[in-house]
């Protein structure tokens, strides 16, 4: 269309109120436009007074720019003077029309398909130069990140002084860079201690009016560019510099192909939720702004807010100078998606990063992870107020695991300790049994620092015998009878027991030199059955001797024995007796198998408070009808669950069989908030998450769980007694509020070590640079943050362990594993996602050239080498592994393992006790029982191991 053939209408409103009419405005402003029927631009007057009025025009980004403005106010201000004069405005002729640009622009690029084309050679670089780039930042979020991207903005306003300014401007001039890199490479190096990764993009705007014949075009000649930077935190400022500059300028140097086509062409990972390729912005402004001079009119700007977002986090720099040239300072914004973050989540950003750029302008020579970005406040509240749980002393209580039982049974001896089956035991009962048994193993050499291997399934016998050990002053070593010969073996071999506890029914195959007891062979009553003391031990038994060694698994291959002492565990059963009350009249449902640490809550705190015990059937606590019927028939007041069971759990049970719960404890794995939501429609239970490495007796932080639409998991909560809980960064230094760092450990309740395992202990416990005094902190490896709120939130692992039904498991140990088949070449294990089930375990194996195997023979290897809830759910049999172009593995592209039924015989329950397992199948799919049996809920997190 002819411009002189275009109509622009200019309506007049007339309002009485100033605050009426800049709604108004920014009403007609934030309207969207519908360019097939009506003109990219459009224009209104508001009428206050005869004197006072109120201009707005708003144009579309496709026919205008930021630099379009003062070619359009130019055009104004001639258009009013001539129409002020009654004349028809006269323009000077273009030298350009945006027409020719456009044509000349697609000669520049030439045929993409043509490799020496100016196009081909600009995206073979953008290739290359985003590689691998992570799909999407995980910036500090303050809620989950919505399915469709809601582009509703706000805006944080700060400015930084003149003398940082200049500080700013001396620091390029010193570099040859320009304050736009400065304050990139200042923003990049924020956005890698804020966020989990140091691979950083942010997306800027270029015009590219390269002929001044442009400048006095309207239209839009703005192109994204995505600038890459990789900030490590031992690198120095000076050093970020210098790469942002290689960089930046290599990218402004290839800006050609418009960031659309750019799009296309490295088809991202696309998502409705945010941008492709950057979700952070950053655009820096050092032009004047245009002036409009009206004659006879007093003219200035209102400052208008769209609340629109583009980017999840979109950094505004504007440079001020005085009329003379010299530097005001400077003046930035943040705007942000509200519906991601907080205001004041953003504000704190702000305030980091005018820390941060004080701090790198003061030494530039600083290192990035030394950069402190948290103000007094939030270090106060990390590392003291949230970080610190309460103090409480000990000293008068119980001090032993012994002492807290033998205390009980003086007040309990007539009263029901365990039930089992259809079988009754007293207090008196068991502590007269545990006590002949603790004298004969006392005879047999075991006392304070000897360890004894447990190898009893769930009985009256389980506990006599684990009573016995530790009143006798030894540490028990649980084993169980269903494992792998060859882990079972392991294990007694590196705990050098004084001898294996077991039955005859639960015997185990044991190495050379380890001495067998059957319990059930025994001839023990004769031995007295008064209370063991020091007199009778070995030795005194104290607080700080071992109590029990749990093994967990191991990432070299092997497990390795964590070592417990009284102490930690007495303030940890302590702990909770003090917020949980247990009482006589409670009844305690013990399901939690001896290898797994969680079981020492069930096997020590009801005792030690006089509740009563209720044994399960072994192996029936994988039926979740089973569970439920146990807590109806036998009134269960509390009981442990880890989440995957309990999500399969919630839709088995009835409100009727759960009216006498009054507590679960969840722990294990992280707990989904939509299992909170499913349990409340069961029962008023209150649910308890908690969260504790074995290396830490148990739990070390606790949470009471509540329906939160906002949220995706249930937090971990705040630190117990006499416990640390510290967010720190790869440098060990604490992390602002809401940014994902490793959690570390503090307090009693810490392992004394691995058993004989000097250089993982070293290596997993180390020396605090917060608490001093020589105090240790165990590295749990699990990423975690702090809400804002003060609780903490579990995200996932750092490295490649996981929890699988609450059992840690490392992934390479499961690929050693697999690796030890003599045809297997190369194996990758990772947690896969089934949309009913959540995350399981797949495995990828690779074999020797010309070699066949099946996933089933795979699997049926993998039984005979590891413990039932570290087999994979799936195995895939791969001729080759998917690699990138980098020669790196492809996890993106390998297959979905697939569950597609194969059929075999069936064979009908040969037992009573398989029927409920098979009337369950028929309720649930097989990949669901598959989770309730062995799966796992928990980060996806991913390893993989070339055969060596």
């Amino acid at each position: 269309m002819p411009p002189n053939e275009a109509e622009l209408p200019l309506p007049l409103h007339v309002v009485d109120d100033a605050t009426n009419i800049e709604q108004a405005a920014l009403g007609f402003a934030t309207e969207g436009f519908d360019v097939a029927v009506a003109p990219p631009i459009r224009a209104a007057l508001w009428q206050r007074t005869e004197e006072e009025h109120l201009l707005v025009v708003v144009m579309h980004h496709i026919c205008g720019d930021g630099s379009s403005l003062a070619p359009l106010i130019r055009d104004l201000m001639t258009a009013f003077a001539a129409r002020l004069d009654g004349n028809t405005p006269q323009w000077e002729p273009l030298a350009m029309q945006y027409a020719d640009f456009a044509i000349w622009q697609r000669l520049l690029l030439g045929d993409e398909s043509n490799p020496e084309s100016l196009s081909a050679k600009q995206v073979q670089y953008w290739r290359e130069a985003l590689a691998d780039l992570p799909d999407l930042i995980e910036l500090p979020l303050d809620r989950p990140r919505p399915t469709q991207q809601d582009m509703t903005g706000g805006n944080i306003r700060f400015s930084l002084p003149k003398s940082v300014h200049t500080r700013i401007v001396d620091i390029a001039h010193h570099h040859s860079v320009t304050p736009f890199m400065v304050i990139h490479a200042a923003f990049a190096a924020l956005l890698s201690r804020v966020t989990p990764t140091e691979d950083i993009a942010v997306a800027t705007p270029k015009a590219d009016r390269a002929d001044p014949a442009l400048d006095d075009i309207v239209g839009m000649f703005v192109n994204t560019l995505v600038l890459r930077t990789t900030v490590p935190h031992d690198r120095t400022f000076t050093d970020l510099i210098d790469d942002v500059r290689a960089a930046d300028i290599a990218a402004f140097g290839h800006s050609d192909i418009p960031f659309e086509r750019l799009v296309e062409v490295l088809n991202p990972a696309r998502s409705q939720s945010h941008a492709p390729l950057a979700q952070v912005g950053y655009s820096y402004q050092n032009l004047d702004r245009p002036e409009l001079h009206l004659a006879g009119l007093t003219i200035a700007p209102l400052a208008v807010n769209t609340n629109v977002a583009q980017y999840d986090l979109h950094l505004h720099v504007q440079e001020e100078t005085a009329d003379d040239g010299s530097l005001i300072g400077l003046h930035a914004a943040f705007t942000y998606a509200t519906a991601l973050f907080d205001k004041a989540t953003v504000s704190r950003l702000a305030d980091q990063f005018v820390r941060l750029l004080e701090a790198i302008t003061d030494d530039p020579l600083i290192e990035v992870g030394d950069i402190e970005i948290l103000g007094p406040e939030d270090k106060q509240a990390v590392l003291s107020a949230w970080g610190q749980g309460d103090v409480f002393d000990l000293s008068e209580a119980p001090a032993t695991l012994v002492d807290r039982f033998d205390n009980q049974v003086m007040l309990s001896k007539d009263a029901t300790a365990l039930v089992f089956r259809d079988e009754l035991m007293t207090y008196a009962e068991l502590d007269a049994r545990a006590n002949s048994l603790a004298r004969h193993l006392i005879g047999l050499g075991v006392g304070p620092e000897t360890m004894v291997g447990l190898s009893i399934r769930r009985s009256f016998d389980l506990l006599i015998g684990m009573y016995a050990i530790v009143k006798a002053g030894g540490a028990y070593v649980p084993i169980d009878p269903d494992h792998p010969t060859e882990r079972n073996k392991y294990v007694l071999e590196a705990s050098k027991p004084v001898c294996l506890l077991t039955t005859t029914g639960d015997a185990v195959e044991v190495p050379d030199g380890v001495d067998v007891l059957c319990l059930d062979q025994l001839e023990f009553e004769a031995l007295s059955a008064l209370p063991v003391t020091d007199a009778d031990r070995r030795g005194p038994l104290r607080p700080d001797n071992t109590a029990y060694v749990m093994f967990t698994s191991g990432s070299t291959g092997r497990p390795k024995g964590v070592m417990v002492t009284h102490r930690a565990i007495v303030n940890q059963i302590a702990w909770k007796q003090s917020e949980y009350q247990l009482t006589s009249n409670d009844v305690i449902l013990q399901k939690i198998a001896t290898t797994f640490d969680v079981s020492v809550w069930e096997f020590w705190w009801a005792l030690s408070v006089g509740a009563q015990l209720l044994i399960s059937e072994p192996d029936m606590h994988q039926d979740p009808a089973y569970v439920a019927r146990m807590i109806e028939n036998h009134g269960v007041t509390a009981t442990t669950f880890v989440p995957s069971p309990l999500s399969v759990f919630v839709t088995v049970a009835t409100r009727e069989q759960l009216s006498t719960l009054r507590d679960i404890f969840v722990i294990g794995e992280a707990l989904p908030m939509d299992v909170i939501e499913r349990w409340s429609r069961i029962s008023d239970a209150r649910v308890h998450n908690l969260y504790g490495p074995t290396e830490a007796a148990v739990s070390v932080t606790n949470f009471v769980a509540q329906s939160d639409e906002q949220a995706t998991v249930v937090p971990i909560g705040v630190p117990q007694w006499n416990t640390g809980a510290f967010v720190l960064d790869g440098r060990l230094k604490p992390v602002p509020p809401g940014v994902p760092g490793e959690l570390y450990l503090t307090g009693v309740q810490l392992a004394r070590g691995y058993l004989d395992r000097p250089d993982i202990s070293s290596d997993r416990f180390v020396a605090s640079p917060i608490a001093g005094h020589g105090e240790r902190m165990y590295r749990t490896g699990d990423l975690v943050r702090w809400r804002t709120n003060g609780v903490l939130e579990y995200i996932g692992r750092t490295d490649f362990q996981i929890k699988l039904r609450g059992q840690r498991i490392e992934l390479g140990e499961i690929e050693a594993a697999l690796l030890s088949h003599p045809i297997i070449s190369q194996v990758v294990v990772i947690l896969a996602n089934h949309p009913d089930t959540g995350d399981y375990l797949a495995a990828y194996a690779v074999p020797i050239d010309g070699a066949l195997i099946s996933g089933e023979d795979l699997l049926a290897y993998s039984r005979d080498k590891l413990p039932r809830y570290m087999v994979p759910a799936h195995i895939t049999v791969l001729p080759e592994f998917p690699l990138n172009p980098s020669g790196k593995l492809d996890r993106k592209a390998l297959p979905k393992p697939d569950f597609s039924p194969v059929h075999h015989d069936v064979v009908a329950p040969a037992t009573q006790l398989k029927k409920p397992s098979q009337l369950f199948s028929r309720k649930f799919s097989a990949a669901m029982l598959s989770v309730f049996l062995m799966g796992s809920l928990t980060s996806a997190v991913t390893h993989s191991a070339p055969r060596g």
